[in-house]
Formats: structure tokens, C-alpha cells, sequence
């Protein structure tokens, strides 16, 4: 199957504001782009690009005075397959783990694993270790967690969401996360693009989604606690220790976003011209 995804953002900035930006799929899906991402600017302007020290592509703008559209349109490949996590696979020894592996054990801004190793012990200590005990908390973070989009708030933590019991996709997130490194399990944060491919109306709001990695079985493997089921169509932009390390734009001035959207959907037999007339307009706007 072929997925369309894509964003619109519009911000409004009172002077010339630098911007770092984070919205292009990620490298390890590089073999299942039909057609690019490319930013696009309205008015144009210079974007260079760069990668971080979590291999995240990334760009940098300056966004001129008054309102600047950005906004893109992709069409990746996918198996059309759920994401599925084998519940047998173990966990690692701490000094068995390869060494990119350590820094997810480590506490970070959203992620207090000083504040809630006790808890997490006492939560998991007797749940069988490796990948079942991961999803034993996705488990206990879906249901202490009460989504709601007027819940959300940039500054909640883990410790904080544990406390609330009230939050977004990014807080189920950042809880999981931190209760994984608590239990030794490293654990990095994930952003992206997931629709409702294959899930029954009705459709909420679309919005990126967050979810997480853990080591586990000697690879990464993909959990959600937000939704705790098997999803189709999921498509990282982004990993890192937690929100900060991945957020779609860093703004160092004055500015509103006026607007945002984000869409994906599963390319119709409608649509099977898409990817032939969209690729060589989007090729044309670098």
C-alpha cells in the first residue's frame, strides 16, 4: 500500500526569527519514499539542511517578517502490515548492551527516572522481564492515563503525567519511557506520522503522534501505550531521549502559529495518479 502524508504550518513573526525544524521522514524509511517531503516555503526562502546527533533530518530557516507557510506533501511505500512486538524476546544484562544503548537508559528533561524508580519497581519488579514486561506497562500506562486533547501541555513530565493521570499521546510516551529505563530497558521517544488506516470511524483530529522504542531481543522494537494495539501505517520522522530532542520546530524569537495541519491516508485507487503528477512538481521546489 502507499500512504500520502504531509503538514501545513503558518506562522506569523513580528521580525526575521531563526528556526529549527524537524518534519522530514526519517532516513530509515529512505527506501519507501514514492515521493520526497520536500519543505516548501511560501515566501520562499534559503533552507539548509543537516543531521543531529540522533540522526534526525533536520533544517534550518529564517523566517522573515509577517506570515510564513511551510508545508510539504510525500507519499511513502508500506507493508500494510501492523506493527507487532514478539513478547518472548528477552532483556539485556546493562553491561551486555551495545554501547549506543546507554544513553536511553539515562533520565532526561521529560523523563524523571529518579523520581520514579521506586514506583516503577513496584509497579513491574515481578513482571517477566524483556519485551513483556515492556508491554506490562504500556498496559499500565494506557489505562492510568485519561487522553484528552484539553489535557495537553508542553511543560507535563512523566512525573507529572503519573501524578495527573491525564495527558496526550506524548505523555503516555514519556511515562512508558521512564518506567523502561527504570527497569533497565532502554527506551528512546519517536514522533511521526500514524492516520487511522484500518481502524473503524469515527476519526479524531489528525495530529503528529508520539510512541517509543525499547531494546529489547537485541533490536528496537515499537510500542505504543497510547493506543496498546497493533496500528497500520506508521511513519517515523524522528527518535531521540524524549520531546525535546524531537520537536517539529525550535523558534528563537517572537511568533504565533496561526495554523496547523497534518494529514495521512492510504492512497485510493482514486489517487493512483498522485505519485506521477506530484513528484516532478515537488522535485522542482528545492
Amino acid at each position: 500500500m502507499q500512504i500520502r502524508v504531509g503538514y501545513e504550518l503558518i506562522y506569523d513573526c513580528p521580525q526575521p526569527t531563526p528556526m529549527l525544524l524537524m518534519l522530514n521522514i526519517h532516513h530509515a524509511r529512505a527506501g519507501d519514499i514514492v515521493v520526497p517531503d520536500r519543505l516548501v516555503t511560501d515566501p520562499a526562502i534559503p533552507v539548509r539542511s543537516y543531521r543531529d546527533a540522533f540522526g534526525n533530518w533536520c533544517s534550518r530557516i529564517v523566517a522573515p517578517a509577517g506570515r510564513l507557510r511551510l508545508h510539504s506533501t510525500g507519499v511513502v511505500n508500506d507493508s500494510g502490515e501492523p506493527n507487532t512486538v514478539v513478547l518472548s524476546d528477552p532483556q539485556h544484562a546493562v553491561q551486555d548492551l551495545p554501547d549506543e544503548c546507554l544513553v536511553f537508559l539515562l533520565g532526561s528533561r521529560y523523563c524523571e527516572t529518579d523520581r520514579l524508580s521506586e514506583i516503577a519497581w513496584s509497579l513491574f519488579g515481578t513482571s517477566p522481564p524483556g519485551a513483556a514486561r515492556v508491554q506490562a506497562i504500556c498496559d499500565y500506562v494506557h489505562h492510568h492515563i485519561v487522553f484528552g486533547y484539553e489535557n495537553a501541555r508542553s511543560t507535563r513530565t512523566a512525573w507529572e503525567a503519573f501524578n495527573e493521570g491525564a495527558g496526550v499521546c506524548r505523555d503516555y510516551a514519556h511515562l512508558a519511557v521512564a518506567f523502561c529505563r527504570c527497569m533497565n530497558i532502554p527506551a528512546r521517544y519517536c514522533t511521526g506520522y500514524l492516520g487511522d488506516i484500518g481502524m473503524p470511524p469515527p476519526y479524531g483530529p489528525m495530529d503528529f503522534a508520539a510512541w517509543f522504542e525499547a531494546y529489547v531481543g537485541g533490536r528496537w522494537q515499537t510500542f505504543d501505550p497510547r493506543n496498546n494495539m497493533p496500528r497500520i501505517g506508521r511513519v517515523l520522522i524522528a527518535r531521540g531521549r524524549d520531546a525535546t530532542d524531537v520537536a517539529i520546530s525550535n523558534t528563537f524569537g517572537p511568533n504565533t502559529l496561526a495554523s496547523f495541519k497534518v494529514w495521512t491516508d492510504e492512497i485510493g485507487a482514486g489517487d493512483e495518479a498522485f505519485a506521477a503528477v506530484e513528484a516532478p512538481a515537488l522535485a522542482s521546489t528545492a
